[in-house]
């Protein structure tokens, strides 16, 4: 690697699925670690051969693969107490893996030495120095992990520093410095990071956790201190709190400490490779998240708004398409007319600063707020509501009636919904069942208006939300609903609210098929 470069070593498919709900199969595995290397990243950790026979059935795939950017890492310990790691099962099937790459972690700390892996100090020396030699004889490029590394040189420098000497004189490429139990603070890991790099002359590594929410701040400080690797994981997937979160990582290296690392135009990617990963895991993606997430560069506050709309700059510390994330005005009872006039925008409505409409839209937004409408989640009815105060929407039909039923007993149970539209001159007059009184109504809506739009024959209903906004009054208690609906192509999002379930639903089920028809 030239000098300078700051290398990205990915342990999602490791490190990472030792997080609460992070699962991969095998075919998931190949997924995430094909992304990964056309995203770009300098190393990507398969897994460990030894623990499982998934892993073991990756690293067989993998290798018969061609990569285009990434090195792949097979990950394992040293070898045991009193066992040559020429002898050692796990050693020979970190051999086994036929990866470029093999990283394995030994014991910084006392501590682990002698209650962990009930050894001497100097036979913990010699099984970090076996296994390495040993690995290097067989043509591998080694990383050494040094777990609780800092912890380790807070209770013992002497004893750390031999660890990773030892690992250096045996042929380690990397000595990667662990945050194993994430408690260690940004000025520890620095003060850490440059005796290391004082005392040792191969290049260094961090591993950090987030167990007190400093996993990237910790990384940022190594690398200031001379570290040129960081190991982390996609989303900051990993065991407890997670670990280093390398969707923040990346950026804040390329970005704000202008260190070469990735290049900036695959940033570009870094919200899509995050979103992919969390699809394939099955999470929901964390809307929070720096960056990448859903609200990074999303702005609600009136004033701020004005002023994004003025200098971007002035509320945004970069801009979101390096990347791949958007600019989001949300539209709120907090709102101002800059939020209307960007939101408008946004989504393609075209409205001028001054229009005489934004007061009265202003006004109806507040006041649909205040009864207990969402509209940040719920850009379809916003785009209604605007569109309607400026005279822009022709209504596409008219409910002129409904009916819905429940009738069953304690094992079956039937849902009917009886729906009369009208559409100009004519009228539809349709029954349907479903498996609830929402689903009937949702396909009894639809069936009366398919013979007059065709194209609601590509719109189904993907996601149902309920919450109760003043849960104190029981079941007379007023109920927001909140709908997904897709067209197979587009997604879009509308809201419903009434003291009756079933009313707060309708108005969102009319608000979705009525948004679909004006995009039409």
């Amino acid at each position: 690697m030239s000098k300078g470069l700051i290398e990205i070593y990915d342990t999602t498919l490791r490190d990472g699925t030792q997080g609460e709900g992070v699962s991969f199969s095998v075919a998931d595995k190949l997924r995430v670690a094909e992304r990964l290397d056309v995203f770009g990243v300098h190393y990507v950790e398969g897994g460990w051969p030894g623990s499982n026979p998934k892993d073991i059935e990756f690293f067989k795939q993998a290798a018969k693969r061609k990569w285009k950017h990434a090195q792949i890492a097979a990950f394992g310990s040293t070898r045991r107490k009193k066992v040559k790691a020429k002898d050692d099962p796990q050693v020979k099937l970190l051999i086994d893996a036929k990866t470029p790459v093999v990283t394995i972690f030994g014991k910084t700390w006392l501590l682990h030495v002698k209650e962990v892996l009930r050894t001497t100090p100097d036979e913990n020396i010699a099984m970090i120095a076996d296994t390495i030699a040993f690995l290097k004889k067989n043509g591998r490029k080694v990383i050494y992990d040094a777990e609780h590394a800092l912890d380790g040189f807070k209770d013992d420098p002497e004893y750390a520093m031999a660890t990773w000497k030892a690992a250096e004189a045996a042929g380690a490429d990397f000595v990667v410095l662990c945050d194993t139990n994430g408690g260690t603070l940004p000025s520890e890991v620095a003060a850490i990071t440059a005796t290391a790099r004082a005392q040792l002359s191969c290049p260094i590594g961090i591993h950090t956790h987030n167990d007190i929410g400093l996993g990237v701040a910790n990384a940022l400080a190594a690398v200031e201190q001379g570290a040129t690797q960081v190991q982390g994981t996609i989303n900051g997937y990993g065991e407890r709190t997670g670990n280093c979160n390398l969707t923040s990582t990346i950026p804040n290296i390329t970005l704000k400490m202008g260190r070469r690392s990735m290049p900036k135009a695959r940033l570009k990617k870094l919200r899509e490779v995050s979103r992919f990963i969390d699809e394939v895991a099955n999470l929901v993606p964390d809307r929070h998240q720096p960056w990448v997430g859903g609200t990074a560069f999303a702005h609600k506050g009136g004033m701020h708004v004005n002023a994004v709309q003025k200098v971007a700059a002035s509320f945004e510390h970069t801009n979101p398409e390096v990347v791949g994330n958007a600019r989001r005005i949300l539209v709120s009872d907090l709102a101002g007319r800059s939020n209307i006039v960007m939101k408008a925008q946004e989504m393609g409505i075209r409205i001028a600063n001054d229009a005489p409409e934004l007061k009265g839209i202003l006004a109806r937004v507040k006041e649909q707020e205040h009864l207990g409408y969402d509209y940040e989640g719920a850009e379809g009815s916003l785009a209604l509501l605007i569109r309607k105060a400026l005279g822009r929407v022709e209504p596409a039909f008219d409910l002129e009636a409904y009916h819905v039923s429940m009738r069953g007993d304690a094992a079956n149970h039937v849902c009917e919904a009886t729906v009369k539209v009208r559409v100009g001159d004519k009228s539809a007059h349709t029954v349907a069942n479903g498996d609830g009184p929402v689903n009937a109504l949702d396909q009894a809506l639809r069936n009366a208006l398919r013979g007059f739009y065709p194209v609601l024959k590509q719109v189904r209903l993907t996601d149902y939300k309920v919450r109760i906004l003043n849960s104190t009054t029981g079941t007379a208690a007023k109920t927001r609903v909140l709908i997904e609906s897709t067209d197979g192509k587009d997604r879009w999002y509308t809201v419903g609210v009434n003291e009756n379930i079933i009313e707060a639903s309708l108005q969102a089920l009319l608000d979705s098929i009525e948004f679909r028809l004006l995009k039409k």
